[in-house]
């Protein structure tokens, strides 16, 4: 929306899609500058590197699919990934790994993970829904594959008083908490 507001102000024409910004018009340095300090102003950056903002599409993607759709995917991530951005699996995935330090799958495992504490807390889902929700073939996967990120059984972790989870943005950030 902020972006939006901005590119709005100077009037130019633009597509946001995907945390992307593509303006139709050639800008002046003077209207980036107007931008990159509008989006600073607000905690944002201005990104044009082209590898950043693949990077960027790769998280934003994997977060929309796990965190915020209901939609089952029925192909597997590395395709999905490379349908949803038209680039060739390997090479988004040596490039994430190159600059974010972590592979797209360990990634994605965290945030599946997140994902599963969140449907422990609600309390609406048994194991086995989530462990089919989450795309895990059995709870025995899930539940070994949560135990290996955070230390505890699903059970062990529905069972915890205070129940902490990790800010989306901090996942993957090799950064690890219950």
């Amino acid at each position: 929306m902020l972006v939006k507001e901005e590119l709005k102000k100077l009037g130019l024409h633009f597509i946001v899609d995907m945390g992307v910004a593509d303006i139709m018009e050639d800008i002046i340095p003077e209207q980036r500058e107007e931008i990159r300090v509008a989006l600073l102003r607000s905690g944002l950056e201005l990104m044009e590197d082209k590898k950043s903002m693949l990077i960027e599409k790769i998280k934003t993607v994997i977060i929309e699919m796990i965190h915020h759709s209901d939609e089952q995917v029925k192909i597997n991530f590395s395709h999905y990934l490379s349908e949803k951005l038209g680039y060739d699996y390997t090479y988004m995935a040596n490039l994430f790994s190159e600059i974010q330090g972590i592979t797209i799958e360990k990634f994605i495992i965290s945030h599946k993970i997140e994902r599963v504490k969140e449907l422990i807390i609600y309390d609406e889902l048994t194991l086995t829904e989530i462990a089919w929700q989450m795309h895990y073939s059995s709870v025995a996967h899930l539940s070994n594959q949560f135990k290996k990120n955070t230390g505890l059984t699903p059970s062990h972790f529905r069972n915890l008083r205070i129940k902490r989870r990790n800010p989306i943005e901090e996942i993957g950030n090799n950064t690890t908490a219950l």
